[in-house]
């Protein structure tokens, strides 16, 4: 109950433009991770948003970083097609288009 209050609070914080947000999104996912472990779909869910705030913030390595272990767990957990899948996928795509040190080694 109380990582579903912190994650609104920080989606509340991000529609507000605090800077808070990040470190809350990260601090959620952490306890979804401890709660669920890494391969479970609150988990999964939780390290998109958090890749999210990452991405907002440009702070596009860690982002690519975080959605390059998510990606195969989504696939594996939810399905190819399901849509929090695709989401990670796009989020991913999205980080390489805007990422001016994007590289080929990054699409594999």
């Amino acid at each position: 109950l109380i990582l579903i209050a912190q994650s609104n609070l920080a989606t509340t914080y991000e529609d507000l433009g605090r800077k808070e947000a990040p470190c809350l999104r990260q601090k959620v996912y952490s306890g979804h991770l401890k709660l669920y472990g890494e391969e479970h779909k609150h988990a999964l869910r939780e390290a998109y948003n958090y890749a999210n705030a990452l991405h907002g913030l440009q702070r596009f390595e860690e982002t690519k970083a975080l959605l390059r272990k998510t990606i195969p767990m989504a696939q594996r957990v939810l399905g190819e097609s399901h849509e929090l899948t695709l989401k990670i996928r796009s989020l991913y795509a999205i980080s390489l288009y805007k990422d001016p040190d994007a590289t080929l080694d990054d699409l594999h």
